[in-house]
């Protein structure tokens, strides 16, 4: 279940060569819990059971805590200045600030005291050392951002130069809000509490050129510099201290080659540097960045409604930040560095109108993506697996919408997507493997011109997954030692979770346009 509210506003002040915008927008969710996945066996035999919140009560009966919740809110706050100082000179200045706060609620069954802190009891003369409680994990933070920009433009140049700085400040902090047993405590006691700081400085200059009619030229350079420290405890009730700082260079280069009204060809390099985020830290106070070298070359051809796009590109990859198949205890994903890796790939998307009222809008990438070398521990031993898939990343992505207007304002869509075959861990598990899936989904959309109050009114159907596919499309995959089974030697244990999605499934909408 999901209870969700939002809100939004805006005013603006227009001159003729200045707009000034202030926007507030936010809004609430309140959402069960579904984070856990479930197993293969329950996948095939009841696909819609969610474990979230199971628990034992004492005549030993199966029950579900209905509080098991997450609840979060966000506010923003912006305001945006765009000044036109003539034909060639223009800028931009935008301020945000955000709020966000909230938590997860969770009902656990029988937790040692040790965990938060609690000290053994003695009841009815037994030392009681666990107990059934309820707990919030708390999100408490401030976003801050500026940035400004200035823009120069001619009939052969278009240089746009500027910087931006963000500073976030989060509290994450836990409370126990009701127990079975306790010892003493107070009412808003943390069993942990952590600070996490990030500032966030980027300068950068990009400009296009056109050298002549057939020849542009593309440049972009960006520094950027991010710092990230945190203080106090982690949700495992251990220090969680990080004082990272890393200083990025990014450039970018490319050249279009227009070889008639119809048909160009582009040619660019890129290099991008990624940081490794909370999760990544807690996971391993040791992660490196990512720093990635892009290739990439296409052709663009346009012809009156038709038109076709074809891209490669080839991703050279020093410690990419790929997805482990791990999750943390409040389900986000883990990343770890795969060394070196690449993805491979070719893009194609065209727009087909087949008669007046009908259009075909195709598109298609195939790829391989791969870690050039993983080692990885089992049963004890390293064991070198070699050139494996990089985790979800199937080879094979095709999509297709079928556009249908009959009339003016009536327009009829299919939609369909397929995905290939993917693993959720970058060992090639068979027990990760994710299988492909075909869905298709029908839209519905009509128009109606008014004049009253309103310039339009819009009602909108979607039917998602119109034939009732039952598919998996996400998941994760874990693996620990178990080393007591027997005593004396390692035997590596696999498990898998998967997230099902949903059958048929439908939305209704009505747009009001002022």
């Amino acid at each position: 279940t999901a209870d969700l509210k939002s809100y939004f506003m805006q005013a603006a002040y227009v001159a003729d060569n200045t707009l000034i915008k202030a926007i507030v927008f936010g809004g609430n969710e309140i959402t069960y819990q579904s984070w856990y996945g479930i197993d293969a066996e329950t996948l095939a035999s009841d696909r819609t059971f969610n474990p979230s919140g199971i628990y034992t009560d004492d005549d030993g009966n199966i029950q579900f805590y209905d509080n098991e919740v997450d609840n979060y809110s966000q506010d923003h706050y912006q305001l945006h200045w765009n000044q036109r100082f003539n034909n060639n000179w223009s800028t931009t200045i935008g301020l945000n600030y955000t709020f966000g706060r909230g938590y997860f609620e969770q009902f656990r069954e029988d937790d040692d005291f040790e965990t938060y802190g609690f000290t053994p009891l003695t009841v009815d003369g037994e030392e009681v050392t666990t107990t059934d409680l309820i707990r919030r994990r708390w999100l408490d933070n401030n976003f801050y951002v500026i940035n400004a920009n200035a823009n120069y433009k001619t009939n052969t140049l278009d240089m746009i130069f500027g910087g931006s700085y963000s500073h976030y400040d989060g509290d994450h902090f836990g409370e126990v809000i009701w127990a079975e047993f306790a010892s003493k405590s107070e009412i808003r006691d943390r069993y942990y509490d952590g600070n996490s700081i990030k500032n966030d400085l980027s300068l950068f200059n990009k400009a296009n050129f056109r050298l002549n009619d057939n020849i542009s030229l593309y440049g972009d350079i960006q520094l950027r510099d991010v710092s990230y420290k945190t203080t106090g405890t982690s949700s495992d009730i251990i220090p969680f201290e990080v004082d990272k700082n890393f200083t990025f260079f990014n450039p970018k280069v490319g050249v279009t080659y227009q070889l008639n009204e119809s048909n160009n060809l582009y040619l660019s390099y890129a290099r991008a540097n990624r940081e490794p985020n909370r999760t990544d830290f807690e996971a391993n106070s040791d992660i490196n960045p990512e720093q990635l070298n892009d290739f990439e070359l296409g052709w663009r051809y346009q012809k009156e409604n038709f038109s076709f796009n074809a891209n490669t590109y080839f991703m050279l990859y020093n410690e990419q930040l790929v997805l482990s198949g791990q999750l943390d205890d409040v389900g986000n994903p883990i990343r770890t560095n795969s060394g070196d890796s690449y993805r491979l790939g070719l893009e194609l998307e065209a727009v087909i109108p087949v008669t007046s009222h009908l259009t075909l809008q195709p598109n298609l990438t195939l790829s391989s993506n791969k870690n050039t070398e993983t080692i990885v521990s089992f049963d004890g031993e390293l064991v070198n697996l070699g050139r494996t898939d990089i985790s979800f990343s199937p080879e094979i992505i095709a999509a297709n919408a079928v556009v249908y207007r009959p009339v003016k304002d009536l327009q009829l869509s299919i939609l369909s997507k397929y995905v290939g075959e993917q693993f959720m861990s970058n060992t090639e598990a068979e027990l990760a493997r994710l299988d492909s899936f075909f869905v298709n989904d029908f839209n519905v959309t009509y128009t109606i011109k008014t004049k009253s109050i309103f310039d339009s009114i819009v009602f909108s159907a979607l039917v998602n997954n119109i034939f009732n596919t039952k598919y998996v499309s996400n998941g994760y995959y874990f693996t620990f030692d178990d080393d007591f089974t027997n005593p004396g030697t390692i035997q590596t244990v696999e498990g898998a979770g998967f997230y099902p999605q949903a059958t048929t499934n439908f939305l209704a909408g009505l747009t009001l346009n002022f």
